[in-house]
């Protein structure tokens, strides 16, 4: 974050403390996570506002013809651009430039992002080459942070892959040296190839021993919880996001901070991750199933009425 957040000493250990007798002050389990809205516009394809607790975020999802790297001239363009501003935390100060460490935050979600969708194979960047090396789709998704609670990294992700599933791009068709790009009035748009669902889930860590005997691995009695809220990610130890798809491929790993984890671990994180993946994925098909039906249903309704005429 830009500015620190600072915790009184009654107030860290009163969180610890419930911590360890499995209690979280907003009432939930350590490996539960927070409820989670998702809610499509119904007006444009690609733009999604996704809602953790009192984490909220917003991505659309743009296209665009342009050229291709010269170096993978048979491929599309993927881009990821976030954008953490006082709006949904005064810990954030606006302006990349003024603050090194707020640019690094936004670096590290786009990076952790990107890596989770394109480095996966999640979106089929061959599939947006349009004519190789000379024009291909370009797609960049434009994160907002709107209000912060913790937990940016997860709920960035299913925002990103939820805005690309909901996207839609121009049908086009190429004639001779001429590309056409039809209208979506003339032809109805066309989704993106998305191979599969990548979700990323981060785990925090606290130790309620010293840190010698963590360092010694005499005692492993840490402390996991995912979907951290504000206070809780602040006092965490380390992290590591763990970033899988429902046919349970472990598509990224990343841990950060000086606490000691047991490779036994990391293992029993991944089984719980595994559980959540699956639910988080069934829950953005349903939401998807359902903004589709009524997209269908209110074209019957808009064609009777003119038949009807």
């Amino acid at each position: 974050m830009a500015r620190d957040y600072d915790i009184s000493n009654n107030e860290k250990e009163f969180v610890l403390e419930a911590l360890k007798q499995n209690l979280r002050l907003d009432g939930r389990k350590l490996l539960q996570m927070r409820d989670i809205s998702i809610v499509v516009s119904k007006d444009e394809y690609g733009y999604v506002e996704v809602t953790m607790g009192k984490t909220k975020v917003g991505c659309r999802v743009t296209a665009e013809i342009s050229k291709p790297y010269d170096e993978r001239p048979f491929e599309g363009i993927f881009q990821i651009s976030t954008e953490i501003s006082p709006i949904c935390s005064p810990f954030f100060e606006s302006g990349q430039t003024s603050n090194s460490k707020q640019s690094a935050d936004e670096v590290l979600i786009s990076r952790l992002i990107e890596k989770a969708i394109r480095r996966s194979n999640a979106l089929d960047l061959e599939s947006l080459c349009i004519i190789a090396g000379s024009k291909c789709w370009s797609i960049r998704a434009d994160l907002q942070f709107l209000n912060f609670d913790g937990n940016f990294i997860d709920i960035s992700c299913i925002a990103v892959i939820t805005a690309l599933l909901h996207f839609r791009k121009p049908d086009l068709e190429i004639d001779g040296d001429q590309l056409i790009v039809f209208d979506t009035n003339q032809r109805d748009p066309t989704p993106l190839s998305i191979l599969h669902i990548p979700i990323c889930v981060t785990f925090q860590f606290y130790n309620p021993n010293d840190n010698e005997e963590n360092i010694k691995g005499d005692l492993n009695n840490e402390l996991i919880l995912i979907d951290s809220n504000l206070i809780e990610e602040r006092l965490s130890l380390g992290s590591m996001t763990l970033t899988l798809n429902k046919n349970k491929e472990l598509c990224q790993m990343l841990k950060s901070g000086g606490l000691n984890i047991d490779a036994a671990l990391i293992i029993n994180c991944c089984s719980v991750a595994s559980k959540l993946v699956d639910d988080l994925t069934t829950k953005i098909q349903k939401v998807l199933k359902a903004d589709e039906e009524q997209r269908k249903s209110g074209m019957e309704s808009e064609l009777q009425v003119v038949n009807d005429r």
